[in-house]
């Protein structure tokens, strides 16, 4: 069973640390921005997203905590939109440490975060992964998220 706790401050940090670098070069390889400002432009969005931190309304970040192994798994980082009736709410991170990747944990962490939103009363979660992230798009397909919009590029060679 898997269970969503609010994350601590030094988790929270923690991961930090590493998103700025990751969505840089997930920004990078999808060929979104040039490979020299990637990095302050992934600092500046989530600077812009998280103003106070761990303590800017209408984030939640969530431990995924694997009851049977008792330590946490991976994470979640939630916005909630309660403007918007019923509330909708985004999926800006989703994670599942590498130790734990490929045993059904980020099937159930998903199916957690619907008993959640059930209970905070949201009628919707949307969320976006990145073209190349074959694995991502399969597992949230087969938890029943469906493609809403559908961005399409091709490079021109030669160019």
């Amino acid at each position: 069973m898997i269970q969503l706790n609010p994350l601590s401050e030094d988790d929270f940090q923690a991961h930090l640390a590493l998103l700025i670098p990751e969505y840089a070069q997930e920004h990078v390889a999808a060929g979104n921005w040039p490979a020299e400002e990637a990095e302050e432009k992934a600092a500046q969005q989530i600077q812009q997203l998280l103003p106070q931190g761990l303590a800017t309304p209408g984030q939640y970040w969530l431990g995924i905590y694997a009851e049977e192994l008792g330590e946490k798994v991976g994470l979640l980082w939630l916005a909630v939109n309660e403007q918007r009736r019923p509330p909708t709410a985004f999926i800006y991170d989703f994670v599942i440490d590498e130790p734990y990747r490929r045993r059904g944990y980020g099937r159930l962490a998903l199916r957690a975060l619907e008993d959640k939103a059930r209970e905070m009363g949201i009628g919707q979660i949307a969320l976006h992964v990145f073209g190349h992230n074959h694995a991502a798009r399969a597992l949230y397909e087969k938890a029943g998220y469906e493609v809403t919009n559908l961005q399409l590029a091709k490079k021109v060679e030669g160019v």
